[in-house]
């Protein structure tokens, strides 16, 4: 039997990758610049006319967004934003609906990072561990969490990235970016900061900057609290920031750092922090495939 044609849609806080086709063959796809919801959705729309025109009208979406987005079922704002929402434009909007306005199929609605680790855990570098925390480090810090097998909800879902940290002596009196909270990690160690901070984005600092060292230290942190919160069997670090691999290794050092040998099985086992933290085994960006599979879930749930 031929694969069902699904639609995947991963938002984030940069760009929307928009695709038809499924987890292993995508027929058709685009990159869109994320502006305004209203502006940002209008290309979205025009892409899946042209898409579904060629190919066909999807049997399901899934739809991979930052958050916060209200992801109870049962509540009257499924599928919104909060009105916390830090990307101007999208406060309180009602993503799910402005999608299905033009793709009135059944749809599966996550958060981006919750995507991303469900992918991991599906068919990545986390694949058959349980749990699973996804961190993604860019224009944001997201964390998402898989656990027997399921995205994490509860009040809300994960928000790891506005955790607070022990500040790095580098940093000074650096107030942080986030405008929630100032200097809680994502404040400290997302893209942005990363150019506030330090006067240029990461990708144009050499490898030896003193500025990888205080990264490498902030994510060492998040990996830790997470290895002690929820003692995940893999922790994935991606997005932009992560593609300047020389960081893993510094971030292991710290990770077992800020563990303090509390963790045997790290501490006395070189092998198993680099089993522990690891980055993306997805091929296509985790989030869009998580996208897909989550669309693909909702096709089996229906055939079962």
């Amino acid at each position: 039997m031929t694969k069902p044609l699904l639609a995947a849609i991963e938002g984030g806080g940069t760009k929307f990758v928009c695709a038809l086709g499924n987890a292993q063959t995508v027929l058709a796809s685009a990159r869109i610049e994320t502006r305004d919801a209203i502006a940002t959705l209008a290309d979205v729309a025009a892409f899946f006319a042209r898409a579904t025109a060629e190919h066909g009208q999807p049997q399901a979406l899934g739809l991979a967004c930052f958050g916060p987005l209200d992801l109870d079922p049962r509540s009257p704002g499924y599928g919104r934003l909060g009105q916390s929402c830090p990307k101007p434009g999208w406060e309180g909007f009602d993503l799910l609906a402005g999608v299905q306005a033009f793709l009135p199929c059944p749809a599966s609605i996550e958060t981006d990072v919750n995507a991303a680790a469900f992918a991991e855990a599906q068919v990545g570098a986390a694949r058959g561990r349980d749990p699973v925390a996804y961190v993604t480090v860019g224009t944001g810090i997201g964390i998402g969490v898989v656990s027997g097998g399921k995205p994490v909800h509860g009040l809300g879902h994960p928000e790891g990235g506005h955790i607070y940290t022990r500040r790095h002596p580098a940093h000074g009196d650096f107030p942080g970016v986030c405008p929630a909270h100032g200097d809680c990690i994502e404040g400290l160690a997302s893209g942005p900061a990363f150019a506030a901070s330090w006067g240029m984005p990461a990708d144009a600092l050499p490898e030896d900057h003193p500025a990888w060292a205080v990264e490498a230290d902030y994510l060492g942190q998040i990996c830790a609290n997470l290895t002690l919160i929820m003692a995940p069997q893999k922790i994935v670090l991606g997005g932009g920031v992560m593609h300047r691999t020389h960081l893993y290794p510094m971030v292991r050092e710290r990770t077992l750092h800020w563990l303090g040998g509390f963790i045997p099985r790290l501490a006395d086992d070189p092998a198993e922090i680099e089993r522990l933290v690891v980055p993306p085994g997805c091929k296509a960006a985790p989030g869009l495939v998580g996208a897909f599979l989550l669309a693909e879930s909702l096709i089996g749930a229906r055939q079962g």
